[in-house]
């Protein structure tokens, strides 16, 4: 099955990170409330990065990375994908 690494924009600013197989799907269900109950108090605004193709041992790990990074760090790290996007 096909895995993907999200990072969403928040309403308090705040940047989200999880791993779904249909982010259409998963946007949804955290809008309505059915997601993780990191959105109890707040709405995701905007898929701001999406990675594709992962296993989901490797969708899971690179979710860890990305979950270590300090604010500035994820950041930086949306900066560099999209100034390497075609």
């Amino acid at each position: 099955m096909n895995w993907q690494v999200y990072i969403l924009l928040c309403s308090d600013n705040s940047l989200y990170t999880g791993i779904t197989t249909d982010i259409t799907r998963r946007f949804q269900q955290h809008v309505d409330g059915r997601g993780a109950k990191y959105f109890r108090g707040r709405q995701p605004l905007q898929v701001v990065y999406l990675e594709a193709d992962h296993s989901r041992a490797s969708a899971s790990r690179r979710e860890g990375f990305i979950k270590k990074l300090k604010r500035a760090e994820k950041e930086h790290f949306l900066l560099q994908q999209k100034s390497e996007a075609p």
